[in-house]
């Protein structure tokens, strides 16, 4: 018998009856991925088991290597079947690891399999579940549909036509599949790359980007988005003359540190102002320190498992940033990631400098991210808001997962949030007040989101 049963997570009375009545069968918003649009828009149909729960899988590649794993059979053009196998070999090993629930839950909810994946059932699972992808059920836009799911949000470069958006949203599918606006292309003017990505935009000035992108923001609010995100290494404070850095730049100056900091923090505040303008949500992924392993990103590309924690101070300039656009009162929803914890207490005190009613937790304490998405960290995270802010008015959980099947990590978030809170009614910290942990808990679980992006 499988460890995915009824009250799995939930530690007593309370945990089960605030999952089970109020956050189990709800839908799910999924505001933050990266599932690829073209897949939807084509109701992709995956070959094998080893495409859809192992493709692009960047935390169980992570794993395997770690399991000792060769390369051949992770990202390699060895043998699928091989490839689940060495899986199923490792995977028990897992032990504390989120991924050992995470592949028993895509198993269990998609496929009816309880049993705990082995080298010793592997070819059986792996069979069975093959069978299985050949059924329409098992489609992309299926996949999306059995899972619950009201919205999605893919991430999506400014030069994107949104194509497959359109095609999608021209069908019959239920789900609103809508684009998010990812600039960090233009804004890291540090990377090799960037003189490159600016002739894609067809621009020659600093004033002829920020008009094409006022043009690609509005063309992606009437597709629907509503929200934008940047991924940040850290956050650096520094005014100055963007038009004269971007043109050295262009010229193939070098530029200072001090250029870049200054070239960053002028398209962010100038970014976050027409988000504000619109009603979106700006996303600030703060503090991973990316592709650390140069023989491998050479070989493999970015996001591929060979990413870390990042370890800076950031504070004072992130605090400086949103001031400068709450001066002005164009400040937009924001929602602050890290992916380490000793950060959390940091941002979990700074949203309660920029709060401002009517929003109902305007500034969020983003959801455990990266390598905070376990349950210790998700658990550290919602402590830290109860803490410090308003937990009832967390916007709760997203997938940031290229996976078809990762929907059962809201089933997951979700039981470890209801048993957090059961856990302290149960304790006697919180009265057994069914209003309002009702409430709560729906609140975190979906109304929240539904409400604060207006989708």
């Amino acid at each position: 018998m499988g460890i995915i049963n009824e009250n799995f997570m939930l530690k007593n009375k309370t945990a089960e009856k605030l999952y089970h009545e109020y956050a189990e069968n709800l839908p799910i918003i999924d505001y933050h991925c990266h599932l690829k649009p073209a897949e939807i828009a084509e109701d992709h149909k995956f070959e094998h088991i080893t495409e859809l729960m192992l493709g692009g899988d960047h935390y169980k590649w992570r794993f395997m290597r770690s399991a000792g794993v060769d390369e051949e059979l992770i990202t390699g053009a060895g043998d699928p079947r091989e490839k689940f196998r060495a899986w199923a070999r490792v995977l028990p090993y897992g032990i504390g690891n989120p991924l050992y629930h995470w592949t028993h839950l895509e198993l269990k909810r998609y496929f009816g399999i309880d049993d705990p994946l082995t080298e010793d059932n592997a070819d059986e699972i792996y069979d069975a579940t093959n069978a299985m992808l050949a059924k329409p059920e098992f489609s992309a836009r299926s996949l999306v549909t059995r899972s619950n799911v009201k919205v999605v949000c893919t991430t999506d470069d400014p030069v994107d036509d949104l194509a497959f958006h359109k095609e999608i949203a021209a069908t019959d599918f239920a789900t609103k599949v809508l684009p998010t606006f990812r600039p960090d292309k233009a804004v890291n003017i540090e990377l090799p790359t960037f003189a490159d990505y600016i002739a894609s935009c067809g621009v020659k000035t600093y004033e002829e980007l920020l008009a094409y992108m006022v043009s690609r923001i509005d063309f992606f609010h009437a597709a629907g988005a509503r929200l934008s995100d940047h991924g940040l290494g850290t956050v650096t404070f520094d005014r100055g003359d963007a038009a004269a850095i971007f043109e050295k730049r262009m010229n193939g100056g070098e530029l200072t540190e001090k250029e870049i900091s200054a070239y960053h923090t002028e398209l962010l505040i100038f970014f976050g102002r027409e988000y504000a303008k619109r009603g979106w949500t700006m996303q600030l992924h703060v503090g991973a320190t990316r592709n650390n392993n140069t023989r491998m990103f050479r070989k493999l590309g970015p996001d591929t498992g060979y990413d870390s924690v990042g370890d800076t101070n950031y504070s004072l300039p992130l605090a400086a940033l949103l001031d400068a656009l709450e001066v002005d009162d164009l400040l937009p929803k924001t929602i602050l990631y890290t992916v380490n914890p000793k950060d959390l207490q940091v941002l979990g005190a700074m949203l309660g400098n920029f709060q401002k009613g009517p929003d109902f937790g305007k500034i969020q304490l983003g959801s455990g991210w990266w390598f905070l998405d376990t349950r210790d960290g998700m658990e550290t995270q919602m402590k830290t808001l109860g803490n410090l802010g308003c937990l009832g008015s967390f916007v709760g959980m997203l997938t940031d997962s290229r996976s078809f099947v990762s929907y059962p990590r809201h089933e997951y978030f979700r039981r470890i949030m209801c048993n957090l809170i059961g856990t302290w009614v149960e304790e006697g910290e919180y009265p057994m007040d069914e209003k309002h942990l009702k409430a709560i808990v729906q609140g975190i679980s979906y109304e929240n989101a539904n409400r604060y992006f207006g989708f």
